[in-house]
Parts: structure tokens; C-alpha cells; sequence
């Protein structure tokens, strides 16, 4: 009985926390990166996603505050060429590629 509690314990936890990956996509957000964005912004991927760590991106985007952020590092960008729904993905992108990550980015 408890091993089939801590199995649906894990699995619900695992459900929860992969919400964020099932509404946005990283690989997206760095095409939209390069179609829409390294034009303005001047600079590769790795650097507007080193701007910050993971925690960072994090509170950034939770606060509504991303595409001003993204407006600060990258102040060329018009921020109304970049569709809403775009910018989800944007932020996985920013967010798996950021400061304290391990991986980098092919842009």
C-alpha cells in the first residue's frame, strides 16, 4: 500500500511539474529566437539566455515582467512584431539555455 501511494505521489509531482514543457517548447522558442529576434538583438541566443539563471528567468516571467526584459537586453526589438502566444516559447528557450544551465544553444 505504501508503494503504490509513493508511485502516484511521484507520478502526480511529475505530472505538475512538466505543465510548463506541455505549453511551450524550447526548440520553438529558439527558431522564434533566430527568425524574429538575433536580427534586433545583434547577438546570439546564448547571450540574451545567459542573461539571467534559471530562478531568474523564472520570477521574471511569473512577475509579466519577460517581454520587457527581453525589450532591456535587446532594446531594437518591437516588441509588437512578437505574437502572445510566441512568447511562451521564447521563455523555454530562455529558460532551458540560461546562466546556470548546463546546455547550449545552436544559435
Amino acid at each position: 500500500m505504501k508503494k503504490l501511494l509513493l508511485i502516484i505521489t511521484i507520478a502526480a509531482i511529475s505530472i505538475v511539474g512538466t505543465t510548463t514543457v506541455l505549453n511551450a517548447d524550447a526548440d520553438k522558442g529558439q527558431k522564434l529566437y533566430k527568425k524574429k529576434l538575433r536580427k534586433s538583438c545583434g547577438f546570439s541566443g546564448v547571450r540574451l539566455a545567459r542573461s539571467h539563471s534559471q530562478d531568474e528567468w523564472r520570477e521574471i516571467y511569473d512577475s509579466g515582467k519577460f517581454p520587457d526584459e527581453i525589450k532591456k537586453i535587446c532594446p531594437r526589438v518591437k516588441l509588437d512584431q512578437i505574437k502572445k502566444d510566441w512568447w511562451p516559447d521564447i521563455y523555454d528557450f530562455a529558460y532551458k539555455y540560461a546562466a546556470d544551465s548546463s546546455h547550449v544553444p545552436n544559435c
